[in-house]
């Protein structure tokens, strides 16, 4: 019998365990994946960090790189195997928890191979577990190569032709960009009135003028912080009025349907594509978890990590708190609190 699970070994369940060894308690982290940042090994190859380092640190441990620099995915998983083997947190992987359930004040996590017991649980499974690709994909002929973005690679995946991105978040936007550059023709399909923002303004980085107007600290229960959160992501970095101005892209608006070779957009039916991206995000999936109560967006009601089932927590989930909620260096004012709550409960 643990005192407390957490499900996921990412940097929320990493950072609220740093807080549970500090208190003594007896705890482990279960994880569906092979090793320790395995999520960031499985994203594209060009991906690069939005924040700089200095902004990047989990509780107890400093990003391993000087000021400014913007990370890859293989520096972040180095990073959190690093983090594991300085605090010696235990973690059992490839343990993908597919049910959960507590009776007579025990909870019962179950996996394809295992059963584990405990007093608590803290889920940190992040923000990102179902990939979404509209109905109509399933019109498209066998003979275009469709993926959604989080199989994405790079172009080398792609079959000779025409491509086409959909998604205008960071990532479609990012693979739209690189695949823009190895000169073929893509097509780019959805809102192109975004709000872009570079990441660096008047010698500073973007993150240190958020810190300093209150964009980090500003949490989801004020005036500002509903507005950010109920507002459009922008887009980090990527100057989208040049990109969409290249010669070899074209904007063709919202897809609308597909019928085999046929793709109709807002702005006209395209029948040359041999590749599609669906950079189209993700739905939250928690319904694996008896007896709590999800909101409108799919995601478990609670306050700052605190679930309405007494033992059950939640960390990681975007604007839990804060903007910087389920972000790498964002995510430990989270864990302090919610580390805080749990010591003096207990």
């Amino acid at each position: 019998m643990k005192d407390f699970i957490i499900i996921g070994a990412g940097q929320a369940g990493l950072s609220i365990a740093y807080y549970l060894k500090k208190q003594n308690a007896n705890y482990l982290i279960v994880d569906a994946n092979s090793e320790t940042g395995a999520p960031w090994l499985k994203r594209w190859d060009s991906l690069k960090l939005f924040t700089p380092s200095e902004f990047n640190n989990l509780p107890g441990m400093k990003f391993p790189h000087q000021k400014g620099h913007y990370a890859n995915k293989h520096e972040v998983a180095d990073y959190l195997k690093a983090y594991v083997k300085k605090f010696d947190i235990p973690i059992e992987f490839n343990q993908r928890i597919d049910h959960l359930k507590k009776e007579n004040g025990v909870f019962t996590l179950k996996s394809d191979t295992k059963e584990f017991i405990t007093k608590n649980v803290i889920i940190a499974t992040g923000p990102f577990h179902t990939p979404f690709t509209p109905k109509c994909h399933k019109n498209i002929s066998s003979d275009v190569l469709q993926m959604h973005s989080e199989h994405y690679k790079s172009p080398n995946q792609l079959q000779d032709g025409d491509t086409l991105v959909v998604g205008a978040g960071d990532s479609g936007v990012q693979i739209l960009d690189e695949i823009s550059n190895t000169n073929r023709k893509v097509y780019f399909s959805g809102n192109t009135n975004i709000n872009a923002i570079p990441q660096e303004f008047l010698g500073k980085t973007l993150w240190w003028w958020f810190s300093k107007i209150g964009f980090l600290s500003a949490n989801k229960y004020t005036w500002i912080g509903k507005k950010l959160s109920k507002g459009v992501q922008p887009v980090i970095g990527t100057d989208v009025t040049k990109l969409f101005a290249k010669q070899n892209v074209t904007c063709v608006g919202r897809t609308l349907g597909a019928t085999s070779n046929t793709i109709v957009f807002e702005k006209q039916k395209v029948n040359t594509i041999k590749n599609i991206i669906w950079a189209t995000g993700f739905k939250p999936n928690f319904t694996w978890i008896n007896g709590v109560e999800l909101d409108e967006q799919g995601y478990p009601k609670n306050y700052r990590g605190v679930s309405d089932l007494e033992g059950l927590y939640f960390i990681g989930l975007p604007w839990l708190y804060t903007r910087g909620s389920a972000t790498l260096g964002g995510v430990k004012k989270d864990a302090k609190y919610l580390s805080t709550y749990i010591e003096h409960k207990t």
